[in-house]
């Protein structure tokens, strides 16, 4: 990393989704800078398996299963993390869930899954930290993880695109109204960043992901280490006057074209459907 390994000294981070994916990436990034860091998710197991890949020694990581879309869950959540680190210096709303589909094929609960995660929970977990940042004094930084197609658009993605547009507001909202309390509020727009699981609901055949790869100017997905860079330097002291702000990291990506999916409007619509029929059988 270039950034100094002491980028984050004693830094508590909390990292929702931080047990897979580019969750686990920037939790091992943060506790490398000399973070202590907080992982939550669903699974229990899969925090377990996490926590010894960001710190081997477990005495920097605390992992704690709680789903976001549970206001309660996330005020214990909060409660768990002060009861081991003392505090929490630093929010990362990475949570999310994501899948294709053509959307007049979507049911009410398909919609209301990616909602409830990745609006409900980033609220969620946004107001009861900041209430213990606001409580406690001191300030803090809120980072959370949207898209560019959260202001573009997208096709065959539409609840991520209205949840994600929506954690773009509050980002925005917050960094106004906290500001007084020295909270800072950004966001992370990745673009194609290969991770396990997410990865194949999203390029669930090879002829899809190398449409997408065509797609961004630079020529190549993201590699983790590129954003797990950008996210400590957003979340450390380096940044004290960068607030509001939404930071692309996409290999020009939307400004090529615009809309994550929308090139998949080239493809035969029953053939795409197909597709995606065959991807949900198999997961």
């Amino acid at each position: 990393m270039l950034l100094r390994d002491d980028a984050l000294q004693d830094k508590v981070i909390l990292v929702t989704g931080g047990g897979s994916g580019l969750g686990l990436s920037m939790s091992t990034g943060f506790a490398r800078l000399g973070a202590r860091v907080a992982i939550t998710g669903r699974s229990a197991a899969r925090l377990e398996e996490a926590a010894p890949r960001i710190d081997a020694s477990g005495e920097r990581v605390h992992a704690h299963a709680a789903d976001v879309r549970d206001a309660g869950a996330v005020a214990g959540l909060v409660a768990s993390v002060v009861a081991r680190f003392g505090r929490i210096d630093v929010l990362v709303n990475n949570a999310a869930g994501n899948f294709l589909a053509a959307t007049e094929d979507l049911s009410p609960n398909a919609f209301d899954a990616v909602v409830r995660t990745v609006l409900y929970g980033t609220f969620n977990a946004t107001q009861a930290v900041g209430r213990h940042m606001i409580e406690r004094g001191g300030g803090g930084t809120v980072l959370s993880i949207t898209t560019t197609y959260a202001w573009t658009g997208s096709a065959f993605v539409v609840p991520s695109a209205v949840s994600k547009a929506g954690v773009l507001a509050l980002t925005r909202s917050l960094a106004v109204e906290w500001a007084t309390y020295g909270i800072r509020l950004n966001a992370l727009a990745p673009g194609p960043f290969p991770t396990e699981g997410a990865w194949e609901r999203l390029m669930p055949t090879p002829e899809i992901e190398e449409r997408a790869r065509r797609r961004i100017p630079a020529g190549r997905f993201g590699e983790h280490h590129e954003l797990v860079e950008l996210a400590a330097f957003l979340v450390s002291d380096a940044a004290p006057f960068i607030t509001g702000a939404c930071v692309t990291i996409d290999g020009g990506e939307w400004m090529g074209s615009g809309g994550q999916f929308n090139g998949l409007l080239q493809v035969p619509r029953e053939e795409l459907k197909g597709a995606l029929r065959t991807f949900r059988r198999r997961d």
